[in-house]
């Protein structure tokens, strides 16, 4: 017998639909995506929690025509099943399949692009009053957006601005108390009394001139698609309070909700994850960051961690597990953070402000304005940086290197391996005059001996790994060791010469005027952006001191990068070892 699920290629379909057939869909599309994401991996428990919603979404409103924006994308795998994109789901985040996130040029039912949060309902509001000024606000515009996204200050200023305008925009709050981590703050504390019946007798969301409905049954689809139909009758902004399970249909997921964000593989009847041999594999970066700090901080009564809102992506966990009152989780509040740690600083502590390479973009301004012209000593650790591979376009840490760099009393390093990282941090935390950021990537290093004792670095310094007689390559952070294999495997190694840079800023100019007096040529090697980057420094060095050597830089070109595995995308950008060596072979 046919699925109903089969007969949906599109939104109209639904509408045909009664609404035991409905009721059935949602089964077999939570079913669908389990067993999907069961063997291609991906983000998992977002996405069940909102089956019912999705279905009734769609089944409500006249999509695309009206619009939906689904806050960071991590909840949207359902309404990409239902628009169209069923016989493709199998390619999520894989090379040339669909993303794994809300997509402009994917899909006309992807309103707008959301792989970071709490950017929906601004987005939506200026839809909103595009439409209104277009004549054209017969249209209903839809954000769903989470407990945890809504708490962001941008999403404040968005319904800040949202309560003085008379736009028919529905905002979906979808409060499953949960982002990635469990939520925390204040507002969180809110809703659950919220949702108890407890809360004081003023509604936050009613004072910020919305119109308030719920909490409903996020689960209870004849209910939600009840108050949906209500609500397209109400004229100006509203909010509906929708409670729903992260997880939800999948025990495992349900109970581990942490874990089962994105569980990897796992078996799709039993949600038992999958286990790997137990042989000896170096640590992830994250988890060498993580377990440092505390070795750190049980010396250095003055250091204190900061993270937004990924205790466990960044491992700052083990630190707030150990010492509670002095690793912050200060919720998806970049900005925050950023000012927060200089703060600290200000005040005598050793703030290591911990945030992804992609996510520290959101706090650029307070970089500059309240940490570098300052001079304020913050430790930035910067997780995921380079290309982090299938989550893809929106997360890659690529710019980080230009964009830093640039800044006044910035240090900017990156380590080889994991030794480095610990020396660096150790560095940093002996009392730095200035504020340095430590970007590394996202998965495992590369010693498996890495807990040795810690040593300062020389800021500045730069470590020669092989001499050579002809070509010096010049690389900046882990990406060394790609560069070493394309040397171990090149024609002629004896001729190439291997400097781990270490630092963008400052460079160490001392190694650099030996270089280019002793080198016919010069290569740089780094996983960021080209332009900007770690090779432009160099260039930019090489022009102040009238160097005529040739320098070929290798790094992300000016293109926006999809999503794939990581040697996928370095195969693409033409930083992968076989591409190195095949230039070294040519040119030595």
């Amino acid at each position: 017998m046919k699925k109903v699920l089969d007969k949906i290629n599109a939104p109209a379909d639904l509408k045909v639909l009664q609404l035991e057939e409905l009721v059935l869909l949602a089964k077999e599309l939570r079913a669908f995506i389990i067993d999907v994401v069961a063997t291609k991996e991906g983000h998992l428990g977002a996405s069940l929690g909102v089956v019912e919603l999705t279905i009734a979404i769609h089944y409500v409103f006249n999509t695309p025509t009206d619009k939906l924006i689904w806050d960071v994308g991590h909840q949207a795998y359902g309404h990409k099943i239902l628009t169209g994109r069923r016989s493709r789901f199998h390619t999520n985040r894989q090379l040339n399949g669909i993303s794994g996130f809300p997509k402009m040029d994917e899909s006309k039912y992807d309103a707008f692009g959301t792989g970071h949060s709490s950017t929906s309902i601004s987005a939506i509001l200026g839809m909103a009053l595009a439409s209104q000024l277009n004549k054209s606000d017969n249209a209903q515009h839809v954000a769903v957006i989470g407990d945890a996204s809504i708490a962001s200050g941008m999403a404040f200023e968005a319904l800040n601005h949202l309560g003085e305008t008379n736009t028919n925009v529905l905002v979906i709050l979808n409060d499953n108390t949960i982002g990635i981590d469990p939520s925390v703050g204040a507002l969180k504390k809110y809703l659950t009394n919220v949702k108890k019946g407890t809360a004081k007798e003023e509604n936050i969301f009613e004072c910020l001139n919305l119109t308030y409905s719920g909490p409903v049954d996020g689960h209870n689809l004849p209910l939600l698609i009840t108050e949906l139909e209500r609500l397209k009758t109400v004229d100006g902004p509203k909010l509906l309070h929708v409670i729903t399970t992260k997880g939800k249909g999948l025990k495992q997921a349900e109970k581990d909700q942490v874990t089962y964000h994105a569980p990897g593989k796992f078996n799709a009847k039993t949600g038992e994850r999958e286990h790997k041999p137990l042989a000896p594999e170096p640590p992830k970066f994250q988890d060498v960051f993580g377990k440092t700090i505390i070795e750190l901080a049980e010396k250095n009564e003055q250091i204190v961690g900061i993270t937004p809102a990924m205790p466990t992506g960044s491992s700052l966990k083990y630190m707030m597990e150990k010492m509670p009152d002095r690793a912050f989780d200060v919720g998806i509040a970049e900005q925050h953070a950023v000012t927060l740690a200089a703060g600290m600083a200000s005040n005598g502590l050793i703030p290591f402000c911990n945030i992804y390479s992609t996510f520290v973009q959101r706090g650029y301004d307070q970089i500059i304005h309240d940490v570098a012209i300052q001079n304020i000593p913050v430790v930035f650790c910067l997780d995921r940086a380079g290309l982090v591979g299938e989550d893809g376009t929106t997360h890659h840490g690529i710019y980080d290197i230009a964009f830093l760099r640039c800044i006044p009393n910035m240090i900017v390093f990156s380590p080889l391996d994991e030794v480095e990282l610990r020396n660096i941090m150790y560095t940093a935390q002996k009392g730095l005059k200035q504020p340095i950021a430590i970007r590394y990537p996202r998965g495992r290093g590369y010693k498996i001996d890495w807990q040795q004792p810690m040593e300062p670095i020389t800021i500045g310094s730069s470590v020669c790994l092989k001499q050579g007689s002809k070509t010096a390559v010049l690389s900046f952070g882990p990406i060394g060791n790609t560069v070493k294999q394309a040397i171990a495997e090149a024609n002629n190694p004896a001729k190439i010469g291997h400097f781990n840079m270490r630092f963008a800023k400052p460079l160490d100019t001392q190694a650099l005027d030996a270089i280019f007096k002793n080198y016919e040529q010069v290569v740089t090697v780094e996983d960021g952006c080209i332009i900007g980057g770690f090779g432009s420094a160099v260039l930019e060095y090489a022009n102040s001191k009238g160097f005529k050597t040739k320098i070929k830089q290798f790094g992300v070109p000016d293109n926006t990068i999809g999503h794939g595995t990581i040697k996928e995308l370095h195969d693409i950008c033409g930083i992968s070892w076989e591409q190195i060596k095949n230039y070294l072979d040519q040119t030595n």
